[in-house]
């Protein structure tokens, strides 16, 4: 450059442009060391002042969206992924991952965009896309859905800032991990991941008003240098087990966050990997600190434990051998030594292919977990697992709003299925985590609907086999809005109901009579109540025998148990309005002919008789008696036949006409 003839306003531009540009290549360079190392929060702020200095390139576009989401902050992760699928050559994830974001953010419709699009440059992945969408179809109907619970911030424990999460029971208190800090020079032992100090346990006790006063960090001999967290205690207070992370050779590609075990496509040098010890308590004193058993850094991570009231079952969260997917839950039982036996993986119908953690068990033996794998609302929910530990039938979803677009997990019951307290990052912008508490206001149920089919089979005994592909009406009594299901390959589908509400279930198929259900979910209902659609099929002159339609003997009149299968029949014929049916009625071979006639025809008639009662158009009505002239086995005139077999020949039946 010729300073003579140059105007020294440019020079000292251009010197300050290229000290501008010379800074911003420095504090990237910073901001991608820390982006290898794992230290996103570092790496942000470095990628913040970079580009303040020089307009971000591809490769920085897409390492700010990645620390973004790996610090959980969604907004500004949805705003650079948002970019980063616009890039020339755009990694196909990104689309996944902007979905994501999407939807923890409430943007559903967008969110389904970006997840079919996900499925298209990625052909591989176009069924878990469809799942995906399905899923945020779902979200959203929860979401109109009554609230089936109160959930608000658990006042005085929360520290703006930090994360506190994983509530569970203490002593007359709770037990709970935070990244707070334990002592005032907390900047000291930041860690690069978040930003703040390491996770360390904390304890919590409400006074006799209800509020809670000021958290106390566990003793040091609990809470190490690195992180401990999500801990579990017996209901006597003297034996806890927790969680701790550990630093180790990378071996297997696993991603170093201590807390979910997200997938990376990076391979560090390093990475943290979990194990669960326990501490017992000694003169009011924790001491006696033990590894687990199953313990195995160089292989695995096991974590978040959580013990049954009872002591004898440890659940906890690995991917150790034999897991389905990214983390299972596991469980142990206490041998008779007092040592924990072989884990034994929770099995399908509790884990999945994706991330399943932060088990917990209620006073009843119930036991919850939060997955992203199974249908939710967003990131982590909590599902309850349906039936008895070990014969686990189904999960159920929590619904809105213990469950919300974003992370939700670290359940816990101070009354079992009324209240209690979970975590989550819902109202959160920064990816910390709160503790919330909840009291439930609707108790949920799952209603398992059958759809089957009547049949006879050679013996002419009536059976019931499954009947696929019904169309099933579900609408709830008082509410103007219904939903309409299809049973699967074997006539079932599960679906959330409410205990104490009243449904009714309308079923079609072609070809069949329309089913209609009503049932009323009792208070004391359990986890699962089934009910049963029992379909026939609509084809003219086909005989269907009526159930339990018992006469006294010698006599017509409709019984009360008779009437409660009249009263389904009934059912059939309202909504079925265009068939017309012949009533027939048959006795057993026990008397003469002409007294047998005169019987079936005054049951028949008393059975037309009772339909018309109900409201039932006589003109579609015909009643017939048969007699003992259409036996259906072989208990003739004189012919020994056991009562059972006598029984299978007075029966009443109806046809088509």
């Amino acid at each position: 450059m010729n300073y003579k003839s140059t105007p020294i306003y440019l020079v000292v531009a251009a010197m300050l442009s290229f000290g501008s540009v010379a800074q911003a290549q420095s504090d990237l360079r910073k901001a991608n060391k820390h982006f290898d190392n794992y230290a996103f929060a570092l790496a942000l702020e470095d990628y913040k002042t970079a580009i303040e200095k020089r307009e971000p390139d591809a490769e920085t576009t897409q390492r700010i969206a990645d620390a973004y989401r790996m610090t959980r902050q969604t907004h500004q992760a949805e705003q650079w992924y948002a970019k980063a699928v616009q890039l020339p050559g755009s990694n196909p994830m990104n689309h996944f991952f902007y979905a994501e974001a999407l939807r923890s953010n409430g943007k559903y419709a967008e969110a389904k965009v970006e997840y079919m699009k996900w499925g298209e440059t990625m052909p591989e992945n176009a069924e878990k896309a469809q799942k995906l969408v399905a899923a945020t179809d779902q979200t959203i109907k929860w979401l109109q859905q009554e609230p089936t619970a109160e959930v608000q911030t658990l006042a005085g424990v929360n520290v703006g800032g930090f994360s506190d999460f994983s509530p569970a029971p203490f002593g007359k208190g709770i037990i709970f991990t935070s990244d707070r800090g334990i002592s005032a020079d907390a900047k000291a032992d930041v860690y690069g991941w978040t930003g703040r100090p390491y996770l360390q346990l904390f304890t919590a006790e409400p006074d006799a008003q209800g509020n809670w006063g000021a958290p106390t960090a566990l003793q040091d001999v609990v809470n190490s240098e690195y992180h401990n967290a999500t801990a579990s205690a017996a209901t006597d207070g003297q034996v806890l087990y927790f969680t701790r992370t550990h630093m180790v050779r990378q071996r297997n590609n696993v991603n170093p966050d201590p807390t979910s075990w997200v997938k990376d496509a990076e391979k560090p040098e390093h990475i943290n990997r979990l194990e669960i010890f326990s501490a017992e308590k000694v003169d009011g004193n924790w001491g006696n600190i033990q590894p687990f058993a199953y313990n195995n850094v160089t292989e695995y991570s096991v974590g978040h434990p959580a013990l049954s009231a009872d002591g004898q079952i440890l659940y906890f969260a690995s991917d150790m051998a034999g897991s389905l997917g990214d983390t299972d839950i596991f469980y142990t039982t206490r041998q008779a030594d007092g040592s924990w036996g072989k884990p034994v993986n929770a099995g399908a119908t509790i884990n999945t292919p994706g991330r399943e953690s932060f088990p917990y068990v209620d006073a009843d033996g119930k036991l919850y977990f939060a997955s992203d794998g199974h249908a939710g609302m967003g990131g982590l929910d909590i599902f309850a697992a349906l039936g008895e530990h070990g014969n686990w039938g189904g999960v159920r979803n929590m619904g809105n709003p213990i469950n919300s677009p974003k992370n939700d997990y670290g359940i816990m019951f101070t009354e079992p299925g009324e209240s209690g307290m979970l975590s989550s990052n819902r109202d959160a912008d920064n990816g910390t985590e709160d503790i919330y508490s909840f009291k439930v206001l609707k108790k949920p149920v799952v209603i398992a609907i059958k759809t089957l089919e009547r049949k006879q089979n050679e013996k002419k005994k009536n059976i019931e086999v499954p009947l696929p592909q019904v169309k099933v009406v579900v609408s709830q009594e008082n509410k103007a809005d219904s939903a309409t299901v299809i049973s699967d390959d074997e006539g079932k589908y599960f679906m959330d109901g409410f205990k104490g509400a009243n449904y009714s279930l309308l079923g079609t198929k072609a070809g069949y009579l329309t089913q209609q259900a009503v049932t009323r979910v009792p208070e004391t209902a359990g986890d699962t109540i089934q009910v049963a659609l029992l379909f026939d099929k609509n084809e003219l002159d086909r005989v269907i025998v009526l159930e339990n339609i018992y006469y006294d003997l010698d006599k017509w009149d409709i019984r009360p148990d008779a009437a409660t299968e009249l009263d389904k029949l009934v059912t059939v014929l309202q909504n079925n309005p265009e068939i017309k049916i012949e009533m027939s009625s048959h006795t057993d071979s026990r008397e003469s002919q002409n007294y047998n006639q005169l019987l079936s025809e005054r049951r028949a008639n008393a059975a037309v008789d009772y339909l018309v009662s109900k409201g039932v158009d006589r003109s579609r009505l015909t009643a017939k008696g048969y007699g003992k002239t259409r036996l259906v086995n072989g208990c003739g005139d004189n012919v020994e036949c056991p009562e059972e077999q006598h029984q299978q020949n007075r029966r009443t039946e109806f046809k088509i006409k």
